[in-house]
């Protein structure tokens, strides 16, 4: 019997004793049972635990067909959880392909037998490939993360294991004689200069460079969301004389600055293997477009900026993914940046000490 002063989709009934007893029945979800009086905070938080589907879990297509407590289960559970729904629908693809082809295999295992001895011997299993192996172990983490959650783990026991250290910076940061080398093959109203300042003069990925366009113009700035930030990242970018200099000698779209021929913006993948065809005939078969983002960051550094001020030209979240964009930052320029400063430094210091010596005599 349903009764007004009960929340949505909250019922009494009589048990095979007799007693009232209350119940949360939704479409979607599997049916739960409270354990405290309505009215009592306990019930509330109770009742919150099934809005959040962690009490009263979403129905899940084939879901009978797991064990429960399997990673099976506990995957089949993530897919439809708030925190997967986060997820940048890209990256979404990435994650269920990785974790995919590790269930083929051990789906069926138990979520509470999983030992730090069994990620390491599974990290192994994609060896030489590192990179995998890596993320396998973050896939992993999250996962176990996430059972903690719901309950079907108490520890998270690849947090013991440590990745595999990766030889290498990653993408090669392009370096000024080979920034220069690609200017002289492309030159200034082609699409392959405009697409390579716009990553060099922003700093941004060529997934976010490909959107860009007049729309994003504001005076004599940039502003834009960055599509792989988690709930969309807002940046504003001065728009430097260079790139300017680049976008009014190319013929641009009306929404995007790159365009194919029939006018549309480029495909993620197609522009990545467009801009790899003119790194090639520019003879720069090692560079790369993430390498330019890499490059925009080194020259920032190289010019005395913070972290933080490079942080806000690249969207970086933290010093330490900054410190990998700029690891190639050229020692001597740094260097002769801080001895500029040590002798203003001095000489300000200097300069006070004379003062105070005057005034003392005076």
């Amino acid at each position: 019997m349903k009764r007004r002063w009960l929340p949505d989709w909250v019922t009494s009934f009589k048990d095979r004793h007799g007693k009232t007893r209350y119940r949360f029945r939704r479409k979607g979800f599997r049916q739960h049972c409270f354990v405290h009086a309505p009215g009592t905070p306990e019930f509330m938080a109770e009742y919150q635990s099934c809005l959040d589907g962690i009490a009263a879990e979403p129905v899940r297509p084939g879901a009978d067909r797991f064990t429960p407590g399997s990673f099976d289960d506990l995957i089949s559970r993530w897919y439809v959880s708030g925190e997967f729904e986060k997820i940048r629908d890209r990256t979404k693809t990435v994650y269920r392909n990785d974790i995919e082809r590790w269930r083929r295999k051990y789906g069926s295992a138990m979520v509470c037998d999983l030992r730090p001895k069994h990620v390491v011997a599974m990290m192994a299993e994609r060896l030489p490939h590192k990179t995998s192996a890596n993320n396998l172990r973050k896939r992993l983490g999250q996962l176990m993360q996430f059972a903690i959650s719901i309950e079907l783990a108490t520890s998270n026991p690849v947090r013991a294991v440590k990745p595999y250290e990766i030889e290498g910076d990653g993408h090669h940061s392009w370096t000024d004689d080979e920034i220069a080398q690609y200017e002289a093959r492309h030159p200034l109203g082609t699409q392959a200069r405009l697409m390579f300042d716009l990553l060099l003069w922003t700093g941004q990925r060529r997934g976010d460079v490909r959107t860009l366009g007049p729309v994003h113009v504001k005076g004599n700035r940039l502003e834009f969301y960055q599509e792989k930030r988690k709930g969309k990242k807002a940046l504003s970018i001065p728009i430097m004389a260079p790139l300017a200099e680049s976008i009014l000698a190319t013929p641009t779209g009306k929404f995007t600055f790159l365009v194919t021929r029939s006018g549309t913006a480029y495909g993620r993948d197609s522009i990545g293997n467009l801009f790899a065809g003119w790194c090639a005939e520019a003879g720069l078969t090692n560079c790369s477009a993430h390498g330019l983002r890499k490059a925009a960051a080194r020259r920032l550094a190289e010019a005395g900026c913070t972290n933080q001020e490079i942080k806000s030209w690249t969207g970086h979240d933290t010093d330490a993914e900054v410190s990998r964009y700029t690891k190639a930052a050229s020692d001597k320029t740094l260097s002769d940046a801080a001895a500029v400063r040590l002798m203003a430094n001095l000489a300000e210091r200097l300069a006070n000490n004379a003062d105070k010596s005057l005034k003392t005599k005076g």
